[in-house]
């Protein structure tokens, strides 16, 4: 069975995934639509609209990998970074800021953002993994200080640099795997996107389902009351055997997709435990609201541990496979 999927040709193997990514996930939804129709507890209501919000969040990745296939690797790179912006406005919107971050802030969205785009896109891939954690980590505070504003100062600029961290910089390595070298695997770089969207999700999912059947101690109660060491376990092991039942779409052999799969499906989660941390912080339950562009329910909580998962999947395979620009 293995042998032949992994014969099967690029297009063959698309319309494969397509059928059963897609059928799944509609099967699902319209189970629980089906479910939804019966009267419950508002208990029960509470783990729905967590079910549902992780089920959107699949939904979106997958939509995520099939828009990446078809733009290729320019529009994929250009849709990427149009989330990036969206996800950045809504991280930005909830943090205090004052007019004095203005041409910082400017400088984020339309220097920052599109220049780290633009670098990934060129294959520059030791400058755009550093062009961030460096230089705009160095620049940003001396924008910040000349405009003479010292009220808050590390606090404010702390608060933005953190933002393009998780909404530009890792983010923006999802594309990057789209041009991947990999020899005798040219062309299917959009399959590293929907392996790791797809691990990402599954452990997220993963965890917060074994957080409810293990009922385990929560690690930080006042940061998420689903989080524990057990639940993490079991959600990046979830995710792990996902990849491995997925190697035949990458350049990997299973125990490397295993391997790999279990690094982003572990970062992944712990990403979205930091990104709660942070919105108890901005005092929501969720990223965005009802006058955001993306609706009451953010788009940073449906990619925050793809944010994570993605930078660090990304140099795990660079490094491994020795690839180069």
């Amino acid at each position: 069975m293995i042998t032949w999927l992994t014969l099967l040709q690029v297009n063959q193997q698309i319309a494969l995934l397509f059928v059963i990514v897609f059928g799944v996930l509609t099967l699902v939804s319209v189970g629980a639509l089906l479910l939804s129709m019966r009267e419950r507890g508002a208990a029960w209501w509470l783990r729905y609209e967590r079910f549902q919000r992780d089920l959107r969040a699949v939904w979106v990745g997958a939509a995520l990998f099939w828009l990446s296939w078809v733009s290729g690797p320019v529009g994929a790179t250009l849709m990427f970074g149009v989330v990036s912006f969206l996800a950045l406005r809504e991280f930005i919107t909830l943090m205090h800021t004052r007019r004095s971050d203005h041409r910082s802030l400017i400088a984020a969205f339309f220097v920052v953002l599109p220049a780290q785009y633009i670098m990934v896109g060129t294959r520059h891939f030791d400058l755009f993994s550093v062009f961030i954690p460096v230089y705009v980590f160095i620049a940003l505070p001396v924008i910040s200080a000349l405009a003479g504003d010292p009220e808050r100062f590390l606090e404010r600029n702390a608060k933005i640099q953190w933002g393009i961290m998780v909404c530009v910089f890792g983010l923006s390595h999802a594309p990057a795997l789209l041009l991947l070298d990999f020899p005798g695997h040219t062309g299917r770089g959009a399959f590293l996107v929907f392996f790791l969207v797809m691990v990402a999700a599954v452990a997220q999912i993963g965890q917060e389902a074994m957080s409810r059947w293990l009922r385990r101690r929560p690690v930080a109660r006042a940061i998420s009351r689903s989080f524990s060491y057990r639940a993490w376990a079991s959600g990046a092991m979830m995710g792990a055997l996902l990849g491995t039942a997925l190697f035949w779409i990458t350049p990997f052999d299973a125990w490397q997709a295993f391997v790999m799969a279990l690094i982003a499906a572990a970062a992944g989660t712990l990403g979205e435990f930091v990104m709660q941390a942070l919105k108890k912080d901005a005092g929501v339950a969720y990223w965005g609201n009802q006058a955001s562009v993306t609706g009451a329910v953010g788009l940073l909580d449906r990619i925050a541990p793809l944010a994570f998962a993605a930078p660090v999947f990304f140099h795990s395979v660079r490094w491994y496979f020795k690839l180069t620009p």
